[in-house]
């Protein structure tokens, strides 16, 4: 009975030991499919009907970016709040929104009594400084031959000049309120004083009607002249060292068919925005022909500050899939012996080795690379047809 307990036992180690081989060589077995699925064969054949072309790495001058977002904007000189320095009632609208208006073309009349008054007191004071004037000029020469008194010609003098001095500060006024002195000064009232543009530009808005009482200081309406439009982009700390005046910049607007325009810096400022840690860098644009550009769009741009010698392929050689980016990499016939065996290759194929790159600036078609490892001495890729590669390389993962 003992002698029978020992040999089951022992079937049972044996038994025990066969089945974890067995899931042994299966486990790996599928590790051993998972690691050649890297590794694609074509043939000849296949190679020259799709069109695969291979070239080696070059290193390349590609122009480097700072990624910026902003909004265009116009100068202060080229945006225009209209008011009143006078209140009155509005008389007289002459423009409409989205109307271009040239400057010292007339946008509206006001009326007000004072402003008649006003120009009544500066007909009487006219007449009356045209008296004291010719009075101060007899009493000049009177004491030029001391044949009047002193005290006579100091009050006349006083007189001349005080005269003079509100008549002056009374036409500076009515200029301000756009009233020709000379219509004026024929003895011709004008009822109503003109509100002109400052500016040439756009109408933008328009927030009175007929017969509103405007007061003195009150925004009126909006001219906004778009001709000098320029961008206003965000850049943030950690690039504050790379953006200098006189770089190039590349807009896009979404608006616009993703259409993009040229700049250039103009001028950075010297302090962050708020808390946001970005600081401002003025582009101006310089294509704006053709496109309609207003003040307040979003922008996307990408500031170019020079040229870095980097490893770079031809855009079509990155393929993506599952989010990461890769090339393939043409293996030497020593670096594929061994690989025939372990995969069930044949003879005279052309293999392939899937590696993961991090990609970098782009420019004139080419592309940063950065292998996550590393490339021995001169290393050809795949330049023209990797597309196709990486569907083989997924085809054989599914088998798998």
């Amino acid at each position: 009975m003992k002698t029978l307990k020992i040999y089951a036992f022992i079937l049972l180690l044996v038994a025990t030991g066969a089945c974890n081989n067995e899931k042994s060589a299966e486990v790996d077995s599928e590790h051993h499919d998972d690691e050649q699925t890297d590794i694609i064969e074509l043939t000849q054949e296949q190679i020259d009907a799709v069109g695969i072309e291979i070239d080696t790495i070059e290193e390349k001058n590609l122009s480097a970016i700072v990624k910026a977002s902003g909004m265009l904007e116009v100068p202060p000189q080229n945006r225009a709040d209209i008011s009143v320095l006078m209140g009155g009632s509005v008389k007289q609208i002459f423009v409409l929104e989205g109307s271009y208006v040239k400057k010292g073309q007339v946008l509206l009349t006001i009326a007000n009594l004072e402003f008649i008054k006003m120009q009544q007191e500066y007909l009487a004071d006219l007449s009356n400084f045209s008296y004291t004037e010719k009075e101060f000029q007899r009493q000049k020469e009177l004491n030029e031959k001391n044949a009047g008194t002193g005290k006579v010609f100091q009050q006349t003098e006083a007189s001349y000049h005080a005269e003079k001095a509100k008549l002056q500060s009374l036409s500076k006024q009515l200029q301000q309120l756009n009233v020709n002195l000379n219509q004026l000064s024929g003895g011709e009232i004008i009822p109503d004083f003109s509100v002109v543009a400052p500016i040439s530009g756009v109408v933008a808005h328009i927030s009175v009607n007929l017969g509103t009482f405007v007061e003195p200081g009150k925004v009126i309406m909006d001219i906004v002249d778009n001709s000098q439009i320029h961008c206003d982009l965000q850049v943030y700390e950690k690039d504050l060292f790379k953006v200098k005046v006189g770089q190039k910049v590349n807009f896009m607007l979404t608006n616009q068919n993703n259409q993009q325009i040229q700049g250039e810096i103009y001028g950075v400022n010297q302090s962050f925005e708020g808390e946001s840690k970005a600081v401002l860098a003025h582009a101006v644009v310089k294509n704006v022909k053709g496109l309609k550009l207003f003040p307040g769009m979003y922008v996307s741009a990408s500031i170019d500050i020079g040229a870095q010698k980097v490893k770079a392929v031809p855009v079509d050689a990155i393929v993506k899939s599952e989010g990461k980016n890769y090339i393939f990499i043409l293996l030497e016939e020593k670096q594929a012996e061994g690989k025939e065996e372990e995969v069930g290759k044949e003879e005279g194929g052309v293999y392939f080795k899937k590696t993961e790159v991090v990609t970098g600036v782009s420019d004139l078609g080419f592309i940063e690379i950065r292998p996550l490892e590393e490339l021995q001495g001169t290393t050809r890729v795949v330049i023209k047809g990797a597309f196709y590669i990486l569907s083989k390389s997924q085809g054989a993962t599914e088998e798998h």
